[in-house]
């Protein structure tokens, strides 16, 4: 619930901030009714949620303990699934939860900022205006169609979309309408309807074009949004239903069906499951526990709070799966300590910014479960995998801890006595028990992670009740809200990069550029060299999860034919892309980390560099030892 405060409201990557200059438009009725339909998305998705959550739960049960399976569980989560992703698109949409990057509008003149947010909103309009007939057309396509266990028209399920991008376009016109003046939302259509004007009008010579259609649309398009602040998911899916309308013969109705593709795999159903779990760890304070074990084991050696803070967030990451929950969970609990020993505000949240982007290998990290979907790697194997990765970037950052507070003083902290410390271990240790048992149910192949996630929930839940205080009626349902949107924004973005991916793969560069780093001066570690580079500089710009999911289906094919492994060129770019993460002056997580540690950014970005340059040592050692990646499977 913290978290997804913190993510609305720092000021690199939000969606669809108010512009306080702006003069809204006489729009009550249109914002009464767009109220009016919230509450009720809410309890859907609520619901949709609760129901995911306990068909999941019925489903563990009649397979494990009762050992029959009930065949047409899987069917209706894939069809409640649907709906909660688009619902909870809505609803993020609504709550001003959609990635954006704001770096360059932010530091723009505040007479051409406010016509850089109104062409945004009206790019969004227009993006959601497009796609609102094909979503239409492919529902009723699938009227065919029946589903297998449950027979009923697969209409059920895709109409879920067609609903989504219209709730979405009724909630940015009346957003639009409310918070953009006049003349700059007038100025804002003309710029749209004439850019779309253009592309038709050349469109025939657009298709003669060929590849160089890809650095217009997918390229060109999508970068000049990203700066303008257009979110992240519509940035790409702008630039591929335009690529396909205006270059291509392929119907829209593709587009579409891309996206339900990107968005329906049944594997995907653990990220709302690991989200709702970093909301149950949050509200009951089951990271604030493990981080005061830690503090009374380590507290009182030199670098100690360091440690204990590098090792909470490798704990607490293997809960929540989250970065942002982990930040904000570790950091309200260790910085006035850390503070009170002299410890400085900018290397504190450097050293938080670094550790959160060390433990995104740890499971059940939700990068891990999309990278596995969307590239078609063992989930199993991540988990056992990422939990090694990240003992080595661990390591790094602890030894640079260490050498940095070689003059700390120490004279003043005394060791907590052992009655203490047993007394906090018999607190924390349920807490501490889960990390480990997620990764050893999954990646001992025992369970899938949807599975685990599931009972992870329970099991939190339950030791929240009995230990930490518990949850209430009204936390619950305000977490399974939380839930539906963060993971709607999420998933909004897997389902347009999907549709952007199959462009550029349907377009043939991608085998033009397999040729050309196939075979490139130093084979697998020139390949390597490049993937690192490319996934720092998008880890930069477009936030860890678009980055995966716009290049997996595109670099894995070619990591294969160089002999790659799989999960070991998966460590390295999920790596090199959290590193890009927290790197100034655009690295998204390092302003959130800021924004959580209540820094300027100008006074953390001087301290953050020696972390990351020990972070990049630790990434060369994976890319270099491929043992690392892979002796645990």
């Amino acid at each position: 619930m913290r978290a997804a405060a913190f993510l609305a409201e720092t000021p690199v990557m939000t969606t669809l901030n108010e512009n306080s200059t702006a003069a809204p438009l006489a729009s009550e009725q249109a914002q009464r009714t767009v109220s009016a339909w919230i509450r009720p998305l809410e309890v859907i998705s609520a619901g949709l949620m609760l129901a995911i959550f306990g068909m999941l739960l019925a489903g563990v049960i009649s397979r494990y303990v009762l050992s029959k399976p009930i065949i047409w569980i899987d069917e209706a989560v894939s069809i409640s699934f649907l709906w909660l992703a688009m619902l909870g698109s809505a609803l993020a949409m609504h709550r001003n939860e959609h990635l954006r990057l704001t770096l360059f509008v932010e530091r723009m003149p505040e007479r051409l900022r406010s016509y850089v947010q109104a062409l945004s909103l009206v790019a969004v309009a227009a993006f959601l205006l497009a796609l609102l007939h094909p979503a239409m057309e492919y529902a009723q396509e699938e009227w065919f169609i029946s589903t297998p266990a449950l027979n009923i028209p697969n209409s059920y399920r895709v109409a879920a979309i067609g609903f989504g991008v219209a709730a979405m376009l009724a909630m940015v016109m009346a957003y639009a309408v409310k918070t953009v003046g006049k003349t700059q939302l007038v100025v804002a259509s003309a710029v749209v309807a004439g850019l779309a004007g253009l592309f038709w009008f050349y469109s025939p010579q657009l298709v003669q074009l060929g590849t160089v259609n890809i650095l217009i649309f997918l390229v060109g398009l999508v970068m000049v949004g990203l700066v303008a602040g257009v979110p992240i998911g519509f940035c790409f899916g702008l630039g591929a239903l335009s690529f396909l309308a205006f270059s291509t013969q392929v119907p829209l109705m593709v587009m579409v069906s891309r996206m339900d593709e990107g968005m329906s795999s049944l594997i995907l159903v653990s990220v709302p499951i690991f989200v709702l779990l970093g909301c149950v760890l949050d509200t009951t304070g089951m990271g604030k526990v493990i981080v005061d074990f830690l503090a009374s084991l380590l507290g009182h050696v030199k670098a100690g709070m360091s440690y204990v803070l590098l090792g909470s967030l490798f704990i607490v990451s293997g809960i929540s799966g989250s970065k942002v929950s982990d930040m904000a969970t570790v950091a309200p609990a260790l910085f006035p300590e850390m503070k009170r020993r002299g410890h400085k505000p900018r290397e504190m949240i450097a050293l938080l910014a670094t550790g959160a982007a060390m433990a995104d290998t740890v499971p059940p990290s939700i990068v891990l479960i999309v990278l596995g979907s969307v590239a078609g790697v063992s989930i199993a194997g991540l988990f056992q995998s990422g939990f090694a990765i990240a003992m080595v970037l661990l390591l790094a950052l602890l030894v640079l801890a260490r050498f940095k507070a070689r003059n700390e003083d120490m004279s003043n902290v005394k060791a907590s006595s052992l009655s203490v410390i047993g007394k906090l271990l018999l607190i924390a240790a349920p807490a501490l028990v889960l990390p480990f048992l997620i990764r050893s149910v999954v990646g001992g192949g025992i369970a899938t992670a949807t599975e685990v996630s599931t009972i992870a929930v329970v099991y939190a839940l339950l030791i929240g009740k009995l230990l930490y205080g518990g949850i209430s009626g009204r936390q619950f349902y305000n977490m399974l809200v939380e839930t539906a949107a963060l993971s709607g924004a999420i998933l909004l973005i897997l389902g347009t990069a999907s549709a952007m991916a199959w462009a550029i793969t349907q377009s043939g560069v991608v085998q033009q550029l397999s040729v050309f780093l196939t075979n490139l001066p130093g084979g697998w570690v020139a390949f390597m060299a490049v993937s690192i580079v490319v996934f720092l500089f998008l880890g930069c710009l477009l936030e860890g999860l678009p980055a995966i999911l716009l290049l997996a289906p595109i670099m894995f094919p070619m990591a294969k034919k160089l002999g790659i492994n799989d999960v070991h060129y998966s460590m390295v770019i999920v790596s090199a892309m959290n590193i890009g993460l927290m790197m100034p002056p655009i690295g998204v997580g390092f302003y959130l980390a800021c924004r959580i540690g209540d820094a300027s950014p100008d006074d953390v970005m001087g301290a953050i560099w020696p972390y990351l340059a020990a972070l990049l040592v630790g990434l060369i050692v994976i890319a270099g030892v491929p043992w690392l990646s892979t002796f645990s499977l």
